[in-house]
């Protein structure tokens, strides 16, 4: 090879070398990708180094506690999948009543197929209704309560939270069905659930309930059975959320039996059931 061409080609080369170093340094600013300590000082990287815009809404996210100061009436309790008694495993109970004298709760996730008339004494006032009555919970079977969502005030009535009530007193409930309430604010319960406020919170701190706000969309669910695996399910999709990025989450997800999505807001770990 000439001198000449041996001189062409080395320029050719140097050329094309200045040419992919500058491309290079402009798709690294492109995706460029801050280095571990400049995450650290930087708030608005997560530790993953994901954006905070690519992460859930803060209102997507369940507020729960497992802090058994945070019981009060008006929370609800929902069990934890490793609560075995038969008398509370997969329930959504709500805290009617919380005081010294004992914690009242009624167990909202449990539909009988008896309607309402065949459960009173005098069942013309409600013959043409076809309510079911709900288990509220194994103390005191015989005993009736209601909980009603009233826009008034409901006097004689227990104030829960909001608009919702608790009824009691026989005077009240029988008064309260003459008014033909609608079904879709207002349930029947029989029995109820109780505790005493130190046992209550022993039973949270070993694990047993999540603690939630409650909603009136909650306690009138229209679809009660499904209720508990709803609530459940808000507690682990939180619970997966505060697990670091896997650079390779697909060993540790087959090993969990876990289901990664990806979603325009960041990825959401389901566990499979």
């Amino acid at each position: 090879m000439s001198l000449r061409k041996l001189c062409f080609y080395t320029m050719l080369a140097a050329i094309l070398a200045c040419a992919a170093a500058g491309r290079l340094n402009r798709d690294s600013k492109e995706f460029y990708v801050p280095e571990a300590n400049a995450g650290r000082k930087d708030p608005s990287l997560a530790p993953s180094f994901r954006p905070k815009s690519e992460m859930l809404p803060a209102d997507f996210l369940p507020v729960q506690s497992t802090n058994g100061k945070s019981l009060g009436a008006g929370k609800l309790l929902v069990a934890s999948r490793n609560l075995g008694d038969p008398h509370f495993a997969k329930t959504v109970i709500l805290l009617a009543r919380y005081d010294a004298q004992g914690v009242v709760g009624l167990i909202l996730n449990r539909r009988t197929d008896v309607p309402l008339p065949r459960m009173l004494e005098s069942p013309k006032a409600v013959k043409d209704r076809s309510d079911p009555v709900y288990l509220g919970g194994p103390l005191e079977m015989p005993a009736v309560f209601a909980l009603f969502q009233s826009t008034a005030k409901l006097e004689g009535a227990e104030h829960v939270f909001d608009g919702v009530y608790l009824i009691a007193a026989k005077p009240l409930f029988e008064q309260t069905l003459s008014a033909r309430p609608d079904p879709a604010v207002f349930r029947v319960y029989l029995g109820y659930a109780g505790w005493t406020q130190a046992q209550l919170r022993m039973e949270v701190e070993l694990g047993a309930w999540f603690i939630f706000p409650a909603a009136a969309s909650t306690v009138f669910n229209a679809d009660p059975d499904s209720l508990w695996l709803e609530m459940i399910r808000k507690t682990e999709l939180q619970l997966a959320r505060s697990e670091p990025v896997n650079a390779d989450p697909a060993p540790a997800l087959q090993k969990q039996n876990k289901l990664r999505v990806r979603c325009p807001h960041g990825d959401i770990v389901w566990t499979s059931f």
